[in-house]
C-alpha cells in the first residue's frame, strides 16, 4: 500500500446532520494504534448466526431488485439514538440531541446488527467514548421499541443492538459471505437515508478487498467492499444485499468530494461482522492480532529497479518499538528514494509470506493479520532480505489500545 493518498471525505452514512470526517490514508500497519478501545456494555446476550442456506429473491437466482426488497425490507430498521438529557430529534448530533441510522435483524431473538458509529458519540472524541443512553429502534410498520445495546467494536465499526422479541414480530435477515462477493455483480441496500425509512437503492460491487480508513478507530478496515448504489446519511448500518438476499455487508460510509451520494460507498464485510457477534458472545470482546509493521506494495517494476529479490510482497517501511515485529528481528527501511512519483522507504525486508499464505502486497498483511490470525500465535514469515529468503517466528500480541 502506498504510504499515503489523496485526502477525500468520509462521510459518516449514519451520523446526524450528515456529519464529515476528513481522512488521510497512511501506510498499511499491520496494528497501528489507536485512540480507541473495543466496548462491549452486555455480555452472553449475542448468537452470532451461521450462513444459512438463503432462498431465491428472484426468479432462477435472477437479481430482481423488487423481490429482494418484497422479501427482506421486513427485517431492516431505522435506529434513533440518544443521550441523556438530549431529545431524539432526526439530524441534531451528539451530545445534545440524538442520530439516527440503520440496521437489520438477524435473529429471532430481536439481535441487530448495525454501525459502531450510530449508536456512539465516538465522533465527538475517540479516546471517550460512550453508548446512547436511549435507544428506539423503529420498524417498516412505524412501530418504534426500545432498544439496548449490547456492545460495539470500534475497530471494524461494528454494533450489535436487541430488542424485546416479543415487543414486535421480527423478520430476520439471512447472512451471507462477503468472502465470495465478485466484482461487477448486482447489490441492492436497504435503509433509511436521511430519515426516508426503507428506501431501496441498487448497484453493482465495484471493488472488493478495499482497505478503508476507520470513522471510528485509527485502525484501517480490511475487505470492505465498494460499491456504486447510492447510500446517504442515514444509510450507516443497513444491510447490503446479493441477488440471492443475503446480506454481504454493512453500509458504512461513502468517499466523496461533494458530501453527497455522488462519491464512491463502502461496506464493512458480514464475514468480519460475523466475527464480532461470535467474539462478544464468547468473551465479551474482539481482539485483534497485532505485529507493529508499515509496509508499501512491491511491484515487479519496484523490484527492478531496486533488486529486492522478490517481484511481489510487502516492504517493510518501520518496525515500531517495543512490538512482535521488533523481537521477531524484523527490519525496517534506512533510506528514501521517488520512483516512477512513488515514495519508497528502502533498505526493509519483503514479507513474501505469512505461515502458508502468500503476501503479494501491503494490504495483504493488513488482512491476513486481521482476519486469519489471533493474539498469542506463533507464526513463521517469509521475507526476502539482502536478496536471500528468510524464515523467522513472530509471537502476535494484541491489538494496542494506542501506538507503541
Amino acid at each position: 500500500m502506498r504510504l499515503s493518498l489523496l485526502l477525500a471525505s468520509l462521510l459518516a452514512a449514519g451520523l446526524a446532520g450528515g456529519a464529515v470526517a476528513i481522512g488521510l490514508q497512511a501506510a498499511v500497519d499491520a496494528g497501528e494504534g489507536t485512540t480507541t478501545t473495543v466496548t462491549v456494555v452486555e455480555r452472553g446476550q449475542v448468537r452470532a448466526p451461521a450462513a444459512p442456506t438463503v432462498s431465491q429473491p428472484g426468479s432462477r437466482g435472477a437479481f430482481e431488485a423488487a423481490a429482494i426488497y418484497a422479501a427482506r425490507a421486513g427485517g431492516v430498521v431505522t435506529l434513533y439514538a440518544a443521550r441523556a438529557g438530549g431529545v431524539v430529534t432526526l439530524y441534531a448530533s451528539f451530545p445534545g440531541g440524538a442520530s439516527q441510522g440503520s440496521g437489520f435483524v438477524v435473529d429471532p431473538a430481536g439481535t441487530i446488527l448495525t454501525n459502531a458509529h450510530v449508536i456512539t458519540d465516538v465522533a465527538d472524541d475517540p479516546r471517550t467514548v460512550s453508548g446512547a443512553t436511549e435507544l428506539f429502534v423503529e420498524f417498516r410498520d412505524g412501530e418504534r421499541v426500545r432498544g439496548r445495546i449490547v456492545g460495539w467494536d470500534l475497530f471494524s465499526d461494528v454494533g450489535v443492538v436487541r430488542v424485546d422479541p416479543a415487543a414486535h414480530s421480527l423478520a430476520p435477515v439471512p447472512l451471507g459471505r462477503s468472502s465470495a462477493v465478485r466484482v461487477g455483480e448486482p447489490v441492492a441496500a436497504i435503509g433509511s437515508p436521511f430519515g426516508n425509512q426503507s428506501s431501496l437503492s441498487v448497484g453493482v460491487v465495484s471493488a472488493t478487498g478495499r482497505q478503508i480508513d476507520s470513522l471510528t478507530s485509527a485502525y484501517a478496515v480490511a475487505d470492505a467492499i465498494q460499491i456504486d448504489a447510492p447510500i446517504n446519511s442515514g444509510n450507516s448500518g443497513g444491510p447490503l444485499f446479493d441477488a440471492q438476499g443475503a446480506v454481504i455487508g454493512i453500509n458504512a460510509q461513502i468517499r466523496s468530494r461533494s458530501g453527497t451520494a455522488e462519491g464512491v460507498g463502502f461496506a464493512i464485510p458480514i464475514d468480519l461482522a460475523r466475527r464480532v457477534l461470535r467474539e462478544v458472545e464468547r468473551t465479551g470482546r474482539v481482539a485483534y492480532a497485532y505485529i507493529g509493521i508499515e509496509t508499501q506494495d512491491v511491484t515487479p517494476g519496484i523490484s527492478r529497479a531496486f533488486r529486492l529479490g522478490a517481484p511481489r510482497g510487502a516492504l517493510i517501511a518501520s518496525v515500531r518499538a517495543g512490538t512482535p515485529a521488533e523481537a521477531a528481528g524484523l527490519r525496517g527501511g534506512s533510506r528514501r528514494e521517488r520512483f516512477n512519483g512513488l515514495d519508497l522507504v528502502l533498505g526493509g525486508d519483503v514479507v513474501v509470506r505469512i505461515g502458508a499464505t502468500p503476501v503479494r502486497s501491503a494490504e495483504d498483511i493488513s488482512r491476513i493479520i486481521t482476519e486469519k490470525l489471533r493474539p498469542g500465535q506463533k507464526v513463521p514469515f517469509t521475507v526476502v532480505r539482502d536478496g536471500r529468503r528468510q524464515v523467522g517466528r513472530v509471537v502476535l500480541s494484541e491489538r494496542p489500545a494506542s501506538p507503541s
